[in-house]
């Protein structure tokens, strides 16, 4: 029985490192099968595994039901939008802010924006809690998704397009596979931070304030703080994902704010596992997979969507990264 449970434990630990080999080669695999348009969706599927991941340090980690990340997801886009933009016309955005078309540049911008905005909703919603704490940050998103709506000066409604992907150390981001990788490696930078940050001290410290919030505030820890950071974390990795996909399709518009999208990303992190490293990028990966495939079949796919997900749900208890024994 020992020997069989050693076993089974090697086979668990030696899962991700398949799973990564077989990111790996997957770019490969699709231009050898003849379907090149695989490398584009696994790579809107690993931005959107980040995305979810971002969300998971919030919810998974301490307990924050927010429905308005997709705020912070098109926040990120926008940055890598009006920068560029900037960066064409050459005025500077805010008459001071040099426009760029630099990467490297880009997704710092977009994570410093992301992370202010989480910081000021962050603060004011969390003075709240529960169902309370949910709307506010639903309606925190839905006002900045009106707002985009308006600025006819970033394309409004119509959404603000890029003639090409943003530079990186002289790589060739226009093709598929040199984005893939750069998506994959900020998937696995991001992920490594998830790792250290739950088993920190902080991490510690969010898990205790899940649990149980009164009994962290008796022993003297500043709850309120600890969760605010948390969140603010969670904003900035959504918004690295918003920033990434804006490249991906180079385009950006205000639909990526909309509650649709906090939804889609709520699901992945419940579908996968929240509180696990690998989960939400696993349930990302199902569930735009599972989107792909009954599209392939149907046009109302919407319909047979909702069934699907409340099955696995009800099947895979704890998200379907438990099937390795923990996702951790």
């Amino acid at each position: 029985m020992d020997e069989q449970k050693r076993d089974t434990s090697r086979v668990r630990r030696l899962l991700p490192l398949a799973a990564l080999c077989l990111l790996l080669v997957l770019p490969f695999a699709a231009q050898a099968l003849g379907q090149p348009a695989w490398t584009t969706l696994a790579t809107r599927m690993l931005i959107l595994g980040l995305a979810a991941s971002g969300l998971n340090i919030a919810l998974g980690m301490g307990g924050l039901v927010s429905f308005g990340h997709a705020a912070f997801y098109g926040i990120g886009a926008y940055s890598v939008g009006i920068l560029t933009t900037h960066a064409v016309s050459g005025i500077p955005f805010l008459g001071f802010i040099p426009g760029s078309e630099q990467l490297a540049v880009t997704l710092l911008a977009a994570m410093l924006a992301s992370g202010l905005v989480a910081a000021i909703i962050g603060a004011l919603a969390l003075r709240t809690s529960g169902v309370q704490f949910i709307m506010i940050t639903l309606a925190f998103a839905q006002m900045l998704f009106f707002l985009f709506v308006a600025l006819k000066a970033y394309g409004g409604d119509d959404g603000l397009s890029m003639r090409r992907r943003n530079a990186l150390a002289g790589l060739n981001m226009r093709d598929d596979a040199t984005f893939y990788y750069t998506c994959l490696a900020a998937l696995l930078v991001w992920l490594a931070v998830s790792a250290r940050l739950l088993h920190s001290r902080f991490g510690l410290l969010l898990g205790g304030i899940r649990q149980s919030e009164r009994r962290m505030q008796a022993i003297g820890v500043d709850t309120v703080r600890t969760r605010w950071l948390a969140f603010v974390i969670s904003g900035m990795g959504t918004g690295l994902a918003g920033a990434l996909m804006a490249n991906l399709g180079r385009f950006v518009s205000p639909d990526l704010m909309h509650w649709t999208q906090s939804g889609e990303l709520l699901i992945m992190v419940v579908l996968g596992g929240a509180g696990t490293i690998f989960g939400p990028v696993i349930g990302a990966f199902a569930l735009i997979a599972l989107e792909s495939l009954l599209a392939s079949w149907t046009e109302h796919w919407q319909i047979v969507l909702g069934p699907c997900i409340v099955l696995l749900a009800l099947t895979f208890r704890g998200g379907l990264a438990r099937l390795r024994g923990g996702g951790r």
